[in-house]
């Protein structure tokens, strides 16, 4: 298997850049900033995909797709949307190459094939979507309206790292439109429930789930909900955003309807979405120092049985034996593979599948045939123990299950630990630096506060917590009242 990964002790950053590209799931392509997505990083994604999925459509939502341009003038359309993604927008200005009259084989953009308007490749779709929706609604029949889809975008990053950052990358977005403001609102909170649903329940990745600061906002919101998570070095991830908009698009693009009074009014909206950073934080929450650590409800692979034999005879009657034990599990849902390859040793493949995160490894062998016995590993606390083949389906099923619940409940102590009030600036700067994680601290409210603490110590407001509770006080920094306590710290 090569080398040995880097300590995440020694080099956190390191230790995750090789993991990704050793444990096959991405690696960068020909365009910079750009990833190719492995088929293993793929099937995590796909598990995501489908989960979240079946939630989106439980919660009443349909799926569509629009499309990968939006006109500039249509982007232009809501300001601050337009303002806060502008800097990261891809432009296609043109749309034919010809052949280089001065260069054999070479292509130029050919100067007589402009655009008569600009196309902006999406970095989110609220302009193209908002035009289409003008067309769709009309009355108080046609709302809500539950739309989401699956899509890639372009943010044009110049500092990126594989899942976490990248100028291209895989989302899903929701967009809703309401006939109120508190539906759009219950709506808003809704989806940030679902994340967390996910994130915890799937992910087996423990989430605050808060406010954002005005600051902090997504370009176009009134209001931003998120989910926080923590990672193994101290550092924030925002897992997933759900966006109250208002009427701010619907404005911009004039969409209305007629309400039950037979008066014309904008509708209300939202937007949610979560990416493939998603991977980044799965990793980043469970993995250690031996490669990947994959909660069960999200692993291609939930189990793995590796033969151990010297002839083809004892191969083959290993073989006769697992066939029911994999015909049984994935009668229980259970995902299995039954490595038979002759390309390489037991062992190999034991560092193999403990790189790729495989919550079970059975291995069985002559002795156990005799015995009625395998050796049962887990990759979550390394341990193994040999075990009766009986009964030894609902066993696994069991122990998927336990795998899973330890993953959270590692995750959320980890968590917690990390979760420090501080009542003073030094103390804030010195959990910031050497002990990381959350900061609870309080803050007066100010932008030019916030700014002023990213400055000297790196940490942003990740969020102002929904369960915060009030709490007169003084704010850290400046000293000047305030009622509750915000989360901060560094992020990625």
């Amino acid at each position: 298997m090569g080398a040995k990964l880097t300590k995440r002790s020694e080099d956190y950053s390191k230790w995750y850049n090789e993991l990704v590209v050793r444990a096959d799931l991405a690696e960068n392509s020909a365009v910079r900033g750009c990833m190719v997505i492995k088929p293993y990083g793929y099937a995590i994604w796909e598990k995501m995909q489908n989960a979240l999925d079946e939630m989106f459509k439980e919660t009443g939502h349909e799926n569509a797709y629009f499309p990968l341009f939006v006109p500039k003038s249509l982007f232009e359309a809501e300001e601050k949307n337009a303002e806060g993604f502008a800097k990261e927008c891809a432009v296609v200005t043109h749309y034919r190459l010809k052949n280089d009259p001065e260069k054999e084989g070479k292509l130029i953009v050919d100067p007589n094939a402009k655009l008569e308007e600009e196309l902006v490749v999406r970095p989110t779709s609220e302009a193209i979507i908002w035009n289409t929706y003008k067309g769709w609604i009309e009355s108080y029949r046609d709302l809500p309206l539950l739309i989401n889809q699956w899509a890639n975008v372009v943010r044009w990053e110049m500092r990126t790292r594989l899942f976490l950052r990248t100028a291209e990358f895989l989302w899903q977005e929701g967009h809703t439109a309401h006939a109120t403001k508190a539906e759009a609102l219950e709506e808003t909170t809704k989806m940030q429930g679902v994340y967390a649903d996910f994130a915890e329940n799937f992910m087996a990745m423990p989430v605050v789930k808060g406010v954002k600061t005005e600051s902090e906002r997504f370009a176009g919101a009134l209001d931003t909900y998120t989910i926080e998570a923590l990672m193994q070095d101290g550092k924030a991830l925002q897992a997933g955003t759900s966006h109250f908009l208002g009427q701010n698009f619907a404005e911009a693009f004039d969409v209305k309807f007629t309400n039950k009074e037979g008066k014309k009014e904008h509708v209300w909206a939202t937007s949610w979405g979560v990416s493939t950073r998603l991977i980044g934080g799965l990793i980043m929450t469970h993995s250690d120092d031996h490669g990947l650590v994959l909660p069960p409800k999200l692993a291609p692979i939930q189990v793995v049985i590796v033969p151990i034999y010297r002839k083809e005879e004892q191969l083959d009657a290993i073989s006769e034996k697992v066939k029911g034990i994999v015909a049984s599990l994935k009668s229980k849902g259970v995902s299995v593979k039954f490595d038979t390859r002759d390309t390489h040793k037991p062992g190999w493949k034991f560092a193999e599948y403990e790189l790729k995160g495989v919550p079970l490894r059975i291995a069985i062998g002559p002795r156990d045939l005799e015995n009625g016995t395998l050796e049962l590993a887990r990759r979550d606390t390394l341990t193994k123990e040999s075990v009766s083949q009986e009964g030894i389906e609902d066993k696994i099923v069991a122990l998927l299950e336990e795998i899973q619940e330890n993953l959270f409940k590692k995750a959320k102590d980890y968590r917690d630990e990390h979760i420090t009030k501080v009542d003073s600036f030094d103390a804030f700067k010195d959990v910031i630096e050497n002990k990381g994680g959350f900061v609870l601290a309080h803050w007066d409210g100010t932008e030019e506060t916030e700014d002023k603490i990213k400055e000297l110590t790196k940490a942003t407001i990740r969020c102002i917590a929904l369960d915060a509770e009030e709490e007169e006080g003084v704010c850290v920094y400046s000293g000047k009242p305030s009622s509750k306590r915000v989360l901060f710290a560094k992020a990625y």
